[in-house]
């Protein structure tokens, strides 16, 4: 069974403060921990860029559809790929890792989730903000 979750990524900085949508990412099952969530989209996002890192078109430029949907993720990115697959567990260990030391905070709707065994209140239009606080490269 699938559980789908609706998540929007910010960072802080001197951009522009866009409203960026909440974009659906499907997980196996319904996390009932921060820390189970963060690990549910860490390894999906492996498994995604996996999949797609070798699909890279040589290409000088994006379609405005390919700018509008990356655009939505949060990230435009040229379409360039390849390199070795990415790993699960050293992938998940950083996100722990950097949520522990503060580089990022999980909201879920208004609520900050502090600590990875908060437990996740569910309702139907609950919507996840992640909110990167120092600037790094990547994402």
């Amino acid at each position: 069974m699938s559980f789908t979750v609706y998540v929007r990524m910010k960072k802080l900085g001197k951009q522009k403060s866009v409203d960026l949508q909440p974009v659906p990412f499907v997980l196996e099952e319904k996390p009932r921990t921060l820390r189970e969530l963060l690990t549910a989209l860490t390894k999906l996002g492996v498994k995604q860029y996996n999949a797609r890192k070798d699909e890279g078109q040589i290409l000088s430029y994006l379609t405005k559809d390919e700018i509008a949907a990356q655009a939505a993720r949060g990230k435009i990115a040229s379409g360039l790929r390849g390199g070795a697959d990415a790993e699960e567990e050293p992938a998940v260990e950083n996100t722990i890792q950097c949520f522990e030391d503060g580089i990022y905070r999980v909201f879920a709707g208004d609520d900050e989730l502090t600590s990875l065994s908060d437990a996740i209140s569910w309702r139907d239009d609950l919507v996840f903000t992640l909110i990167r606080l120092t600037m790094l490269a990547g994402w």
